[in-house]
């Protein structure tokens, strides 16, 4: 196994050990010292706010927690699932923007009127893309009930097509009912933890999707204009989204993004008392992340971070790759030991796909929890044939 340790990589590998099929990789960047990096204490806007979370994008890094995998209910946070859905259907060729949906008199009285919306009158007839517009911006309630009955003939069929998402995703404490959010006696409930994986795969899958519909500050329809009750963007640098809920049952909620220098980090708040409370925690907790924590650069998009070995293949070794940036988070003060372990189920059996997750790098900061990075398989591997498997196997019996 060969790990990267070209000019750049910010990685100097101290031992490398093999112990069947996983690798691991032990890298120290600073002496344990009286001065070891410990984790940034939390801002006080946090205090009394029960659900709390934040994730750093490069590493996977859960940088705070308090009670992530409670579930809740999440009110118009729901709609994030549903802005996923569209944007999975459209990434399909399954859903245009430009489809036209027409409002049905079921949608126009059971929504018109009720919480955040359009005023959608029946027989209206209003493209996918407003909708989605209204239902990213001003949290459209009706809006979100035309595209899951229009697209999927009914309430039931989209949230099937939400669930099957959520379970893709690994959603494992999140279960949805309604597109919207509105209360249904528990049966749509998230965690924080399966929120920020939501956000994480909104972002990651459907980069122009998500600029070109979150983190507008107003939408006008029909010559009404409402605001976004976005807490941060336009206020915390960087912060682009995502979504805010609120309900009496659930209280004031938010998921949310911000991005600097090429480093992103999620949030969830969940269960504050007031929408001065949420804003005040939300803008803080954003604040804390990027100047509590820094980022330590480990590995480039596509590097060649160490090698799997494949059985039957025509090859011994697949190279693994980076998908994206990975950087670590550190304490901004104080010094930080590091750890990377590489972990695959091997030897990989071929034929390997390349561009397949094959693997996962979990990273270590001190004593915070691990996280884990997927490492993809940088070529393919064909299977081999009788002569090439029978050489593979004599190798073997020599190495």
């Amino acid at each position: 196994m060969k790990p990267d340790q070209r000019e750049g990589s910010g990685v100097t590998v101290k031992a490398i050990h093999r112990v069947l099929g996983a690798a691991i990789l032990a890298a120290a960047f600073a002496p344990v010292s009286a001065t070891q990096a410990r984790a940034p204490a939390p801002p006080v806007e946090l205090a009394g706010i029960p659900v709390a979370l934040m994730v750093d994008s490069g590493s996977g890094q859960v940088l705070y927690a308090r009670q992530p995998d409670l579930s809740f209910v999440p009110a118009s946070m729901t709609k994030v699932m549903t802005a996923y859905v569209a944007f999975e259907e459209m990434a399909a060729g399954r859903l245009s923007p430009a489809r036209v949906f027409t409002i049905s008199p079921e949608t126009a009285r059971q929504w018109g009127g009720r919480g955040s919306g359009l005023r959608l009158a029946a027989g209206t007839r209003i493209s996918a893309n407003m909708l989605l517009h209204a239902i990213t911006t001003v949290s459209a309630n009706d809006a979100s009930a035309a595209l899951a009955q229009g697209y999927s003939g009914s309430i039931a069929g989209w949230a099937a097509l939400m669930n099957a998402e959520a379970r893709r995703l690994g959603m494992t404490h999140s279960h949805f009912a309604t597109p919207n959010g509105w209360p249904d006696n528990g049966a749509t409930y998230v965690s924080a933890r399966d929120l920020a994986t939501l956000g994480k795969a909104l972002i990651a899958r459907h980069p122009d999707r998500y600029r070109a519909y979150f983190g507008q500050k107003r939408l006008t329809w029909n010559g009404v204009t409402q605001e976004n009750h976005d807490p941060t963007v336009g206020v915390v640098p960087g912060a682009d989204g995502i979504k805010t809920g609120f309900t009496r049952e659930a209280g004031f909620n938010f998921l949310g993004s911000a991005r600097r220098d090429d480093r992103r980090l999620f949030m969830v708040i969940a269960g504050a008392k007031s929408e001065g409370q949420r804003a005040a925690a939300a803008r803080a907790f954003l604040e804390w992340g990027f100047a509590q924590w820094r980022a330590r650069p480990l590995f480039a998009a596509g590097a060649h971070i160490a090698d799997a070995r494949v059985q039957d293949g025509a090859a011994a070794h697949v190279p693994l790759i980076a998908a994206a940036p990975i950087a670590a988070a550190v304490p901004a003060t104080g010094q930080a030991r590091l750890a990377l372990k590489l972990i695959y189920t091997g030897p990989l059996v071929a034929p390997v796909a390349k561009g397949t997750k094959v693997a996962d790098l979990e990273i270590r900061v001190d004593d915070l929890p691990p996280a884990r990075v997927a490492l993809l398989a940088g070529a393919s591997v064909a299977r081999a044939g009788p002569v090439e498997r029978l050489l593979n196997g004599l190798r073997g019996l020599f190495a």
